[in-house]
């Protein structure tokens, strides 16, 4: 069963991370949050205490609703970058689990099957690269790419990413990189819940995907654009992260 640990008292709110970050990834914006909530942080698979499953997107997300379920009963599932496509996938296969819906710097998958290929042979190339380096040899590469420039190296929780081996991160890329995901897009309108979408506005490619799911998801969807921040939002801009995301959980 994956690892999880829970915090906090309140309305459930279960937390996915992103790649190379575990459930101890959240940094002052999980503190925020669980102020008012009881948070349940997953590591992912290939990550953190989880490091030893492999799995994808779709039996990923089995995993996370079999280990949440043990803790309790339906929740917010609020899922950054990878982790907001296993929460699209939770939300899916397991909606009796999901009352809301919060995505972060996430996509809805590639609709050409042709980029769809090249990305995965991208992400099998950063698996080998994984292997062959390390996780710190890589991470310290992986995080100055243009995507984290504006993440303040205090902000990244680069002890938190270290835990666990790095076959697991190299097994993410390969079972749940984004060039693994069918497209989900024209699947978007059979999200009955609340949806809320954000982005940091200087995430050009990020911030667009965020009004595209807004846009095919429906009414139910809102859109939030963090201005001034970048893909990792919630870490560069905790305060404001979750002052959003705790005005549009209240009744």
């Amino acid at each position: 069963m994956l690892y999880l640990e829970t915090r906090g008292r309140g309305p459930r709110l279960v937390l996915v991370h992103g790649f190379t970050q575990t459930g101890r990834s959240w940094g002052r914006a999980g503190d925020l949050l669980a102020a008012r909530h009881e948070l349940v942080t997953l590591d992912a698979p290939g990550h953190g205490r989880s490091a030893a499953i492999e799995a994808g997107l779709a039996d990923g997300a089995d995993l996370m609703a079999a280990a949440v379920r043990t803790t309790g009963g339906p929740a917010t599932w609020l899922g950054y970058s990878m982790g907001g496509r296993f929460a699209l996938h939770v939300a899916w296969r397991h909606p009796d689990l999901v009352e809301r819906l919060v995505l972060v710097s996430a996509s809805a998958g590639i609709d050409d099957p042709a980029e769809r290929a090249r990305r995965r042979d991208s992400d099998d190339l950063l698996a080998r690269r994984i292997e062959q380096e390390g996780k710190e040899q890589f991470l310290e590469w992986w995080l100055a790419q243009p995507l984290f420039a504006t993440l303040p190296t205090g902000a990244a929780g680069v002890h938190e990413r270290l835990e666990g081996p790095a076959s697991g991160w190299a097994s993410s890329l390969r079972r749940a990189g984004t060039g693994t995901q069918e497209p989900l897009w024209g699947r978007l309108r059979e999200l009955a819940m609340p949806v809320l979408v954000i982005a940091g506005g200087l995430d050009h490619k990020y911030r667009d995907l965020a009004r595209r799911i807004g846009r095919e998801t429906g009414p139910n969807a809102t859109v939030v654009i963090l201005e001034g921040a970048g893909h990792a939002c919630h870490l560069e801009r905790p305060d404001e992260f979750a002052d959003v995301v705790g005005t549009w959980l209240r009744p």
